[in-house]
């Protein structure tokens, strides 16, 4: 597998500078992508270089993740419009040892003379102090040279500037390929267009300060083909943590993509082979409400973002949502999973110690909560077959609703018509 051409027909590749290509067809190369830890986990706009180091190593390279432990204390200005908060040690350390554990779910640390390595810039400049930084690294990269990067140029145009702080970044981003270069061997930095200006830092202090020869790589910014913003939704960021986007709100973002930017995302983000891909095109093509090149994608990045298990679930929770699958999964939930399933859905409280009595089914929607404005609405309703509980049909509006209803003890589903749900919530 050519690494390289592998890029190009995913559509993946963007700048790749002179004799990179002749340098990876020599052999086993090394090669590396940062990832900043401003928070404790990634999100799906990361999954792009995620994605190209997983090429990378099947390409039979070996690929280095660097977690910024160093540089998430300073704050890179690329794409940037102002300056962000900086954090503090404590935080960025659990940042750094949670986006490790995440790494580890798509890449290889343990396969021989290509296994995955994890490194953190941190380990090499905890005791590197400020007058040695700027007698040994700033002494090479003129002030000139700095002012030309575009992501600089475009600070210094807005109203806010920029900081010293995050002038010095592309330096010390500068160093950390030196330092790989020179400790690991490493030849190539890749990461996003917004980072060529920073990556060729690198390979200028690596010619000034050695004589040597690095190589870079960068991909292309991916965008939804409406003009927004890839990773993001009404409710924020997508990310890779379960815990922060559940696997069921994650198999969805892919799953509701449009065609135009599901033709295009699985090539970036599956590895599927072009074979497996045209095929899914052409089955996608002839029934196109059938979803087939969202389905795909969206099963295959779930299962390896989460698990079988989880993409599971994902389904199983869309089945019930999406038609009359049975209340029974719900058991296999947490309480925070069952919240997020019906995340945007009404929710009313009842009283734990009353339902334990029973209540008449029309009292429980149009008195004890609102789910009807009145009873007559509510009985009229009932008789015509128009409401379910717990996806049981309730034909007789004097019915008892006990605490056997509870789904884990605790939650009630109220179905009105097809498509409108309650959650009603027992304490």
């Amino acid at each position: 597998m050519n690494f390289i051409e592998e890029l190009r027909w995913r559509g993946m590749l963007q700048d790749i500078m002179p004799g990179t290509e002749e340098e990876l067809n020599k052999g086993m190369a090394s090669g590396y992508i940062g990832f900043d830890p401003t928070a404790d986990s990634l999100h799906v706009g990361h999954l792009t270089q995620i994605m190209t180091l997983i090429h990378f190593q099947r390409a039979g390279h070996k690929p280095f993740a660097l977690v910024g432990g160093a540089t998430g204390m300073v704050g890179d200005p690329s794409g940037k419009s102002a300056e962000r908060n900086l954090l503090s040690e404590d935080i960025l350390k659990h940042n750094v040892a949670c986006i490790e554990n995440q790494l580890k779910k798509f890449l290889d640390f343990d396969c021989g003379a290509n296994s995955a390595e994890m490194v953190n810039n941190f380990d090499w400049f905890k005791n590197f102090n400020f007058l040695d930084f700027i007698r040994d690294v700033g002494k090479h990269i003129t002030v000139n040279y700095m002012m030309a990067k575009d992501s600089v140029k475009k600070r210094l145009e807005g109203e806010t500037g920029m900081s010293f702080t995050e002038f010095s970044y592309q330096l010390v981003q500068g160093y950390d390929f030196y330092w790989l270069w020179k400790n690991k061997g490493c030849m190539v930095q890749m990461g996003g267009s917004d980072q060529w200006g920073n990556i060729v830092t690198g390979t200028e202090l690596i010619r000034r300060k050695e004589g040597g020869s690095a190589f870079a790589i960068t991909t292309q910014l991916i965008k939804k083909a409406d003009g927004t913003k890839f990773g993001k939704t009404e409710g924020g960021a997508v990310w890779l943590d379960a815990k922060r986007t559940s696997p069921y709100k994650f198999y969805q973002f892919w799953l509701n993509t449009s065609d135009s930017d599901a033709k295009n995302w699985i090539r970036i983000f599956s590895l599927k082979s072009k074979e497996e891909i045209d095929a899914i095109e052409k089955e996608h093509d002839a029934a196109p409400h059938q979803r087939a090149l969202q389905k795909a994608l969206a099963q295959e990045i779930t299962i390896r973002t989460h698990s079988e298990e989880a993409l599971q679930k994902a389904l199983n929770t869309s089945e019930f949502l999406f038609s009359t699958g049975p209340v029974d999964f719900l058991e296999q939930l947490t309480d925070e999973e069952i919240l997020e399933v019906f995340e945007g859905v009404q929710h009313f409280t009842i009283s734990k110690e009353q339902l334990s009595n029973g209540i008449n089914v029309t009292d429980l929607l149009a008195e004890h909560t609102k789910v009807f404005p009145s009873k007559g609405e509510a009985r009229k309703m009932i008789q015509g077959g128009g409401v379910s509980v717990n996806r049981q049909k309730v034909s007789d509006p004097a019915e008892m609703i006990n605490a056997d209803k509870l789904v884990k003890g605790k939650f009630t589903i109220v179905q009105k018509g097809k498509k409108n749900y309650f959650l009603l919530i027992a304490e």
